[in-house]
């Protein structure tokens, strides 16, 4: 299985987010140049929750607080989600988690 499984907008976002895998984030992530952590797969479970409840992505400040139980209080600021997502956690961990891309985002 490759990107080529999935069928993306051609900036690489999943375009039915029903079709997102595992296998479709690692994929997601190597094309990013990101190897998933622990930290990373929380995060973007969080963010898959959070739109299928609400129907959009989390702001930053929601997200941070969020992922304080998930990541413990130290882990849990900005500054973090930029080192697992350096390309900025709302736009590239959306993509990894194969939901759209997030309105507010360039």
């Amino acid at each position: 299985m490759d990107a080529s499984d999935f069928e993306c907008d051609e900036q690489g976002y999943l375009l039915d987010s029903t079709a997102w895998t595992t296998r479709f984030a690692e994929i997601a992530a190597a094309a990013e140049g990101l190897v998933l952590s622990a930290d990373h797969w929380a995060v973007v479970e969080f963010l898959r929750d959070y739109h299928a409840r609400f129907g959009l992505s989390p702001p930053m400040r929601v997200l941070v607080k969020a992922i304080a139980p998930l990541l413990g209080e130290a882990r849990a600021s900005s500054r973090r989600l930029y080192q697992l997502f350096p390309d900025g956690p709302a736009k590239q961990a959306c993509k990894v988690a194969g939901l759209p891309k997030p309105e507010h985002c360039l």
